[in-house]
Order: C-alpha cells, then structure tokens, then sequence
C-alpha cells in the first residue's frame, strides 16, 4: 500500500522556524555592509522627493542604555519607512563630544597630573576620552540595525563645527542680542559652574522652612506713623518666610504685593505685619496668636518703609512685587537681589546693590560676618542658629518640596549672582522672519512654534510655548575648559569685556585650521583683528577670557554645521525627533540658533518620544535596581526584539518596560515570523512569473483574505505616515494572527497539502500568498529588517537583492467592500459552527473537525449568501459534510446549527469522511478527489 503521507504537498522553505537572531543579526550586517547596502540605497533614491531627518547627537560618554536604544530605533523607523515609501532620505549620525560630564570622567582618569596639566593638554585627554566612546557607542547602534553614513558621522569637537559655532555666536553678536552682565543663574557649587534652564531638573528636596522677624528700622518709626496712625509709637516688625536660611545673610529688600491687603496684628506686644488672607496660617506654624489687626493697609503703602536687618546693623527697604502670592509663607518676602531671578530685577528696579558674597565652590566669602569661609547649605543651621540667639527666629520646620538640580551630579543648585554672557530674549526687536516680520527673540521664537513648525504630539507645542515664554535670557557661558571657547577679550586697562564680529571670524578660521584648542595654544594676535580698539577707553592691550559656550549652543548649532554643509541635506529639516526633555534643551537652542542665523526655525515637523519606567511608574535607574540593559536584550534575544518593543509601544508617552513585557514581545515577534514562515512554505513550488493567478480569476476566499491584507497594509501604511508605529504592529499583528494563521492558512489547507500541485484553487491561494509575503517583507523591514530580510530572500521569483532597496506597494485597489461586508456575514456563521463542533469535541462525539457533519439552517439575507458560497462550506467550517437547508431570503437573519459525526469512510490521504474510498490497488483507501489530484500531479510530470 502508497504511503499517501509521502504524496501531500507538504510545506517547505528555508526560512528557519528558530529566528537565532543573535547570530542571524550579525550575519546580515557583515553581509548588507559587503555589498553596501547604504550606498546602494542612497543611489536607488537619488532623484527622488527628498526627506530631510537631522539627527539630534548623543553624548559620547559611555555604552547606550535602553532610553538611547528607544531613541536611535524611533529615528530609523521614520527613516526607514520614509525611504520605503519612496523618499530619499540619508541619515548622518553625530555625537555631542563637549560639555561636563566627559570633563569630569577625564579629572577623574587624570587624578593629581591634572594640576601639572595645560589647559589644552586636558582638552586633548577630553577629546581623546570622548573619541574612544563614539567607537563604543557606534558600534552598538550598529548592532541594533540602524542604516546610516558610519562611516561620515558629524562630530561637535570636529574643527569645521568648532569653527560654525563660533560663526553661529557670532550671529547673535551681529544682531545685538549677546551681552556680558552679573545676574543671578543656576550654579552648581558641585560642577563650579552656570548652568542653563535645560541642564537643570527638579527633584524632591528638604529645606529648612525658617519664619524670620525683621524689625522697623528706628529712622523710619515716623514715616510709618503718618501712614498709618494707628502705629505711630508702636513697636513694628515684618514676618518673612523662606527656606533658604542661607541667603538672610544677603537680604536687602522685603518684598509687598501692591494690591494685596496687609494687616498689623498685635503678638507679644508688638504690631506685626503679615497679608492679611495668610494670617490664620501663620498663626497655626508659628504657635502665636494673632489677634484682631491694628490696622490694615495694600501694600504699596509699605514701600520705602525701611526694616532692620535680623542679623546686621543694616537695612532692608521695603519694595513691591506683583510676583508676591497667597500660596505660601507670610506675603512679605524676603529678597536678597543676588540669588534669585524677581529679587534680581526687584533689586534692579529699586537701584540695590546685586549682592552674592559666594564663591564658585559654594563657599561665604570671607568677608560676610558670622558665616565667612562656610558653605551655604552647611550655614542653613548656624543661620537659625544666629536668628534664635537675637530672638528673630519665630518657627523652624522640614520643608518637602521640588528644588532645582544639577542635572550632571544630581546635587542641588543655587541661584547666584555671577559675571556671565548672556543671549538678551527681549529688548530691541532684532530677528526679521520669513514673513518679514521684525520681532525680538522671544515673540520670534513664540511665532515659529505657533505658525511654522508641526509638534507631534500637540503637546509638544503647549510645552516649548511656554518654556520660550516664561525663561529668562539665555546664559551661554560656561566656566570650564572642555568646549568651545567664547572668543572674547578683556581689555587690561579697564576691564571691559569685548566680543564683536571681527573678533568672532578671526577666531572661527583659527579654529577651522587647528580647532578650538588652538584658543588656549596659539599666540594672542592671531584672534585679533588688526586695529581692535577697547570700546570703553580705546585701550589696546588685551588678554583672552576663559569661558566656554554652553553645549546646548554647540548642539543647537547643528543645523547650521551639518544640514547647511552637507549636499545630501537641505536646510532647513524636515524633521528633529527627540525625547520630551528636548522642548527645554535642543529643540529650544536649535531654534534659537536658526532664528539668530536665518530667521526661521531649523525643522519643519517635531516628533517626541517619553521616557522610559518601570511597572510601578519609577523611572530607570540603576540605584533602584531596575536597569534593562539593551546590550543584555541583544545577547538573551536579539536586537528586533529592542525593535519590535519600540514599535509597539505608545512612545510619546512614558514607556513602561520590564522583562515580561519583553517576554511579551518575543512572543508577538515568534507568532509573526511563524506566520511569514508557514506563507512562504507553501510558496516552495510556485513561480510568480507562470503561475500567478489574475486578481479577477482568484477563487472568492483567496480574494477575502488579499482584500483583508490590503486593508490592513492600508492601516500600516496610513500610520507609518502619522508616525503611530503601535498601530502599524497592531495592524500586522492582528493579520497575521487573526486573518491569516487563524483563519486563511486554516481554512486553505486542504487545497494546499492535498489538491493537485498546479490546480487552480491550489494556485489562486498561492498567488495571494506571495503577495501577502511581499507585502508583509516590506511592511515589516523598517521595523525588523532582518527578518523582513530573510523572508524576502526565501521568497520565490527574481527579485532585489535586499528587501531594504525596495518600497511600500499600494495596495488599496485590492480593498473590495461588498466582498468583505459578503466574508464577515460568512466569518459569523463560522463562529456559530465552531462553538457547536467545540461542544460536540467536549463531549467525545467527534474528534478532529474533519470528522463532522454540519447542518445549517438559515433564513432571511443570510441564506442567500450561504447559497451562493454552498460549495464553499466545508472548506469555510473545516469538516467533511455541510447540508444547507435555506429558507426565504427575507426578514430577519436566523442561522442554527446541527453537528453530528459524518458519515461514511476516513480518507487517508485528506483525512476527510467520504462515502467511499477506492478499492484499486493504485489507489487503495483514498477519495475520488484525492485519485483526481494524484493522476493531475503525474500528468503534468509526464
């Protein structure tokens, strides 16, 4: 007897069931790097629409985590998909090299030579540090498949970039924007130095939170009693509150609202003055009863009132401020000019001294009384100390709020009144904009985030809007050694800083020929314009100042130093994708930049992406113990499945990740390569150049389910344009798995293993089965490009050489709504059938499907369609036997369903239950349908 098993068309390919992407990766990459997969790419798009993506750099200090992974994976997948839709789109990688971070890695690695060192010869240990990291960290991108020039990468520390940032500054100079002044900044005494609003984060904090009498000083007893009588020859204080005890010692002012009310509250004796809607409070913190007012006044009635200082024999004037609230404290706050942004301009308004007597390491200067020579949070106590000994200090607790923090050592910062360059955001409109407009800064900023720039997510627009709006100007110097000095000179006869255009040019060719070293190294009056005159006194001798630039200058120069240079790149972008920190960092300074050069933004559209935490919403970190090394993920399981995790993700919110949401994504990534495997198998004997059916003569189950394929690449391809990758996996997702494993390779597998190998029903599902493969390979490769890869290569028929060098198809006039409304009526029925035949296997009537007979019963629209599909059936149930039994074609839908055991005898060939099998030797045991199929199979042999 025939081993009829031996007969069946049993799949076959060579596409592996086991992925083994740890070594299926690196085989692919070796080999798209030998044939130059991204110069043929750039050559097969040469011509077409361009899409111009400027990559935002990284910083090269260390490997990549996950969040770089998730970043640098976003970005290829726009790029990718951009490309396969049929744009040109090159893509040059860069590194952000200067700043603080690699300066202090490189203190560290020196140790004591450090203090025998130049200040070049550090900037060479930095360059050299930063150097070994972009090796490091290109590799690792390379190895999570992203495409790109490698081998061409932009570098911030490269002389021709050093050069455009100074050319970039000098921008700004030329349009009046840059000046040098003492205004107070973020510093951190860590680090030593300014930092700007996007190097600072804000982070839980305790503070002391200290109420503090002032007293009124005795020259101002008579003003205060004509304005108001009802204190005249009382004893007058103010209430303060703050939670920076340290800064008492630089108070000059306390501050009222104009317009809020005031009350003089008799406590102890004395006639104290706090807002009279914070009194009750003030009362409860401080254990005082406050009893009914002496009298109550606005606040402007408190300006010019003079009170004496707690601590020293001076005063501090009374001023207003409409910056003063209810939400906490006393309503009379305490401003010290030198350490705060509205005690600064407070402070400048009323002609005080700008006084912050600390040093760049945090350190009283030796001058200030009581507290010289200590650090300001190690005086916080010896502050209250002092303030308890003179009985001015009402209450004292533990205060948990937000508080600035050194986004490099995490420490907190202070606001301190120090000497720097600063960008003026207001002032004398100074940027002309496309529209012709003339507008400062600022409003220049505001209008291009408003009019000529898309943010997606919306919020985006929301969150830099209101950055730009609310920031003060942009302090850019920086006061340490590794970045890119700003060329200016100090005048030795007076002191006055100068920085003009001519200067800012002479530098930028030195720095183009030597880089930015040559600052520190190269002899003074190569940076000198001939003639250079001090602006103040005329003086003519001059030294170099020391600062650099703030590198989210040398970052937002980017545009001007890699898209306005590179021929394959355009100015302006059309695209910057970063994390949502980025509104406050380089998407802020590149615009800035760009409407200091050209007066327009640098990008046309914004993508931001979240950042990632845990399953209980803590952000990654190593201290907590939750870090998910990406490194980790490509050794245990491979780099798409980084890829496929990202693209399933909602990214422009926060992204939760953990191992079992991997586990997850493997399990997505194994039923969808499961599915391409099990379609492609069955292609082992089809040649598309022969053996295609027309779309017109494909049987009606093969053209539901390439309609259901097109709809569902329309769906991809629709979101691949929004940049809603999750809804591009969904889409893939659900087809694979719901369309196509559960249902058409189900349903066709009859007619695959067991009709006649050049059939017509056999060849109309294998024609809709290699265009779904195609489809699917270039759907899938710009989000896992070596499996799209192998799929494409196992693929029958002459084809590229790369999936990668191909583009999207359009499949849209493949979508045939009545054929689908016609399907989905039939899927229903088949849902009905498939519970009875369940219930039927529950109770051990049947075994396999194949082993059923089914009775249908149907009325109403429903029946007609059932007729017409009657022939159908039993491939659409997957049993042996279907009797239909139609009733008017009227009304309302009925269906009912009968399952019992088919009759008759097992086919051992298909396995269905047949009235009888033949008893010729040849053919001994099998169908009349499967005799048929083998005699077809050996004609066509002969």
């Amino acid at each position: 007897m025939p081993e009829w098993k031996d007969t069946v068309n049993l799949p076959r390919t060579g596409f592996p069931m086991k992925a083994n992407l740890q070594t299926a990766e690196p085989a692919a990459l070796e080999r798209w790097e030998a044939m130059d997969l991204y110069g043929k790419l750039r050559s097969a798009r040469h011509g077409a629409p361009r899409f111009v993506f400027h990559d935002g750099p990284p910083y090269a200090n260390g490997q990549i985590h996950l969040g770089t992974a998730l970043n640098k994976v976003l970005k290829d997948i726009v790029i990718k998909s951009k490309t396969m839709a049929g744009f040109d789109v090159p893509y040059t990688p860069g590194y952000d090299c200067h700043g603080l971070p690699i300066e202090l890695k490189v203190d560290r690695e020196l140790g004591a030579r450090k203090r025998e060192m130049s200040i070049a010869d550090i900037r060479r240990a930095c360059r050299e540090y930063a150097g070994r990291f972009i090796d490091v960290m290109t590799r690792e991108f390379k190895r999570l498949m992203i495409f790109g020039a490698w081998d061409d990468y932009y570098l911030t520390m490269n002389p021709q970039y050093q050069a455009d940032i100074a050319r970039s500054l000098g921008k700004f100079v030329e349009r009046g924007l840059v000046y040098k002044g003492k205004k107070p900044v973020h510093w951190c005494i860590h680090c030593r130095t300014a930092l700007a609003e996007a190097e600072v984060e804000y982070d839980s904090h305790s503070s002391p939170s200290i109420y503090v009498e002032f007293p009124l000083a005795p020259e101002s007893a008579a003003e205060i009693g004509r304005r108001i009588p009802s204190l005249a020859g009382r004893s007058v204080s103010v209430l303060i509150w703050t939670t920076t005890p340290w800064t008492i010692p630089s108070n000059l002012a306390i501050a009222f609202h104009p317009e809020l009310s005031y009350g003089a509250y008799e406590v102890e004796g004395r006639a104290v003055i706090v807002a009279e809607g914070l009194v009750e409070r003030v009362s409860t913190s401080v254990g005082k009863p406050f009893g009914q007012p002496l009298a109550k006044v606005a606040g402007e009635t408190l300006e010019g009132i003079r009170f004496r200082h707690p601590l020293y024999a001076r005063d501090s004037v009374g001023v207003l401020g409409t910056y003063v609230t209810l939400e906490q404290g006393t309503g009379a706050v305490h401003t010290a000019p030198g350490h705060g942004a509205d005690d600064f301009l407070t402070g400048k308004k009323y002609g005080l001294e700008i006084y912050a007597p600390v040093g760049p390491g945090g350190h009283f200067l030796e001058t200030v009384e009581l507290f010289g020579g200590q650090r300001v949070f190690d005086a916080n106590p010896k502050v209250e100390e002092a303030l308890h000994e003179r009985g001015r200090l009402w209450h004292r607790e533990t205060f948990e709020h937000q508080y600035p923090h050194c986004w490099r050592c995490h420490n907190p910062v202070i606001f301190l009144a120090t000497s720097q360059w600063f960008v003026r955001m207001d002032g004398e409109a100074a940027i002309t904009g496309a529209d012709g407009q003339l507008r400062t800064l600022r409003d220049a900023a505001l209008h291009a985030i408003d009019d000529e720039v898309k943010w997606i997510p919306n919020w985006g627009h929301d969150r830099i809007f209101n950055m730009v709006n609310n920031r003060p100007d942009w302090c850019i110097s920086r006061q340490r050694a590794w970045g890119v000095p700003i060329p200016a000179f100090d005048c030795l006869t007076c002191g006055e800083a100068v920085l003009t255009t001519g200067i800012i040019e002479k530098a930028a060719g030195v720095f183009e020929r030597y880089n930015a070293d040559a600052w520190y190294e190269r002899p003074i009056e190569e940076f000198l314009p001939e003639g250079l005159r001090c602006p103040a006194c005329g003086g003519a001798e001059f030294e170099r100042e020391r600062d650099i630039l703030d590198v989210w200058f040398d970052s937002g120069s980017s545009h001007e130093a890699v898209l306005a240079r590179s021929p394959e790149l355009a100015w302006p972008a059309d695209m910057y994708l970063e994390g949502s920190d980025q509104h406050r960092g380089w998407f802020q300074s590149s615009l800035l930049v760009a409407l200091a050069t050209r007066g327009r933004p640098p990008y046309r559209e914004v993508l931001t992406h979240g950042f990632l935490i845990d399953m209980e919403g803590r952000k990654m970190s190593k201290s907590v113990g939750n870090v998910i090394a990406p490194q980790d993920v490509i050794n245990e399981s491979g780099a798409e499945i980084i890829r496929l995790w990202v693209a399933s993700t909602e990214f422009t919110e926060e992204l939760r990740v953990s191992k079992e949401i991997l586990t997850r994504v493997v399990d997505v990534y194994r039923k969808l390569r499961n599915t391409c495997r099990i379609l492609v198998a069955n292609l082992y004997d089809f040649n598309p150049a022969t053996d295609m059916v027309p779309v017109e003569n494909l049987d009606d189950v093969d053209r539901f389910a390439l309609a259901r394929y097109a709809e569902a690449a329309g769906r991809a391809r629709a979101a691949y344009d929004s940049y809603d990758f999750a809804k591009v996996t969904q889409a893939l997702n659900a087809l694979a798995t719901v369309d196509l494993s559960a249902f058409y390779v189900d349903v066709t597998k009859d007619r695959m293993y067991t009709f006649a190998p050049a059939s017509h029903a056999r060849r109309s599902t294998q024609t809709v089965m290699f265009r779904i493969c195609d489809g699917l390979a270039r759907l899938l490769a710009p989000i896992l490009p070596v499996t799209a890869e192998e799929l494409w290569k196992n693929l029958p028929g002459e084809r590229g050489e790369s999936v990668h060098l191909a583009e999207f198809v359009d499949a849209g006039h493949l979508v045939d709504r009545d054929l689908l409304g016609t399907w989905e009526r039939l899927l229903a029925v088949r849902a009905d059938v498939n519970a009875a035949l369940e219930a039927k296997r529950k109770s051990k009537e049947i075994g396999t499907s194949l082993g059923a007979r089914v009775t249908v019963t149907a009325s109403g629209p429903i029946a007609a369609i059932l007729e017409r599909h009657r022939a159908e059936l039993p491939m659409l149930f997957i049993v042996s036997d279907v009797a239909l039994h139609s009733g008017a074609t009227d009304g309302l839908d009925t269906v009912s369903v009968v399952v019992e055991r088919a009759p008759g005898v097992k086919c051992e060939r298909c396995w269905r239950m047949v009235p009888d099998v033949s008893a010729e030797a040849e053919w001994a045991g099998i169908c009349s349908r499967c005799v048929d199929a083998l005699r077809s199979a050996r004609q066509s042999l002969a």
